[in-house]
């Protein structure tokens, strides 16, 4: 029994081993000569359009049978359009890959009509980053730290009653009981940072440290900036005295409301594959993305253009942050709702 058991193992083993040889083969055989769209849910010339432009060379170099990679963009309605396409007319073979901004995976969990795809049947590739929000004033405000926030009103720029700025300083108000008042109409980020420049407002309740670091390198060693509070999936090891939102916390409610509304920060800059890919060319293709991501020459390249591409996560860990989201309690989604568009 036991020499039949060994024997039953190394049969097995040598079962497997060919089996497994046959995957990698066919999947390089598939991708030999072939080209792969990477359709990017925005516009040329932005963060996920650069960071794809760059991405895709190292991704030739890594997927097997080194297809061509073209970069498709195709912006509208903040990236749901091309995750649309990508879940309902996108081929299915392997041959189109997904840039998506980080809201898409969420808009159907906060009640978005147009988003008309199931975000937990993507395939996804992974993100090259995590980001960490911060809520940052200019030097002059009259606050200097979150509990001077709860007591003294500071003018926050946002482009839009409805936008993400404004979605986090009203879940910011509710939960903490600070006095952000919101002052719309400022187009993005850097708008509303060169308004803070000016004196118009205090602050901009939902900079990107990455984003701040590469637009303002100096602000926040020049003390020109004070930094209130950080939010997103984990603290940011660069702010290791800026308190956490998590932290501070007083309900589990609040805690799971704050888990599913970071869902989009802690998803960074994900990529996908649309549903229905046969399993062998979703593994290779998570591998080549997970090689291409820590690509020595990749982390060199982005760092040298300040993209903030270096916090990489696998696809089932981008996959786990989107399901626990949409596992989370009917009263809590109603509520993220309700923050949504007041």
């Amino acid at each position: 029994m036991r020499r039949w058991g060994r024997s039953a193992v190394a049969c097995l083993t040598m079962l497997l081993s060919a089996t497994a040889a046959r995957a990698a083969g066919s999947v390089d055989d598939f991708y030999r000569g072939k080209t792969v769209s990477l359709i990017v849910s925005s516009s040329t010339g932005g963060g996920y359009d650069t960071l794809a432009r760059m991405l895709s060379k190292y991704l030739t170099r890594h997927i097997p049978g080194q297809p061509t990679i073209v970069i498709r963009n195709m912006p509208g309605a903040g990236g749901i359009v091309a995750t649309n396409h990508l879940y309902s007319i996108a081929a299915k073979d392997g041959t189109v890959i997904g840039a998506v901004q980080n809201n898409t995976p969420f808009e159907p969990l906060f009640g978005t009509k147009e988003a008309t795809y199931d975000p937990t049947k993507f395939n996804w590739l992974g993100s090259p980053s995590v980001e960490t929000s911060i809520v940052t004033i200019w030097h002059t405000s009259p606050a200097n730290t979150i509990e001077d926030a709860k007591v003294t009103e500071l003018k926050m720029g946002s482009s839009g009653a409805n936008s993400t700025p404004s979605f986090y300083a009203r879940i910011l108000n509710e939960t903490l009981g600070l006095k952000l008042k919101l002052i719309v109409g400022y187009p993005g980020q850097n708008d509303a940072l060169l308004a803070m420049e000016r004196g118009e407002i205090d602050g901009y309740p939902s900079a990107f440290y990455n984003s701040l670091m590469a637009t303002r390198p100096t602000w926040i060693a020049d003390k020109k900036v004070k930094l209130l509070l950080q939010y997103g999936a984990e603290k940011e090891k660069h702010l290791p005295n800026v308190p956490f939102v998590f932290d501070l916390l007083k309900t589990e409610e609040d805690r799971l409301l704050w888990r599913a509304a970071v869902g989009p920060i802690a998803t960074g800059r994900p990529y996908l594959l649309p549903p229905g890919v046969p399993q062998e060319r979703i593994d290779a293709l998570r591998k080549a993305f997970w090689e291409s991501i820590n690509d020595p020459e990749f982390l060199a390249e982005q760092e040298r253009a300040n993209l903030g591409a270096d916090t990489p996560r696998t696809g089932e860990q981008i996959q786990d942050i989107i399901v626990q989201s949409y596992k989370s309690p009917p009263a809590v989604i109603a509520r993220l709702k309700k923050l949504l568009t007041q």
